[in-house]
């Protein structure tokens, strides 16, 4: 399943399909630089603090990596 679209609306990051479903929704945290950076057809990335956190498709955590 690929990932065709990811927004974020408050403090939530929604990620849809490639028919528009959704098919996970992720925390995207509440600090001032926190919230979806961006995503390819198999990973989301969110910044949340100091980190980096990579989802895939159906929401789970893969990754994390210091933020610059």
């Amino acid at each position: 399943m690929a990932i065709g679209n990811a927004v974020q609306r408050s403090s939530f990051i929604y990620v849809y399909d490639e028919k528009g479903h959704q098919i996970a929704t992720i925390p995207a945290g509440s600090g001032p630089k926190d919230g979806l950076t961006g995503y390819t057809s198999s990973t989301v990335n969110v910044r949340r603090g100091s980190f980096i956190y990579t989802y895939d498709a159906k929401g789970r955590q893969i990754a994390s990596t210091p933020a610059r």
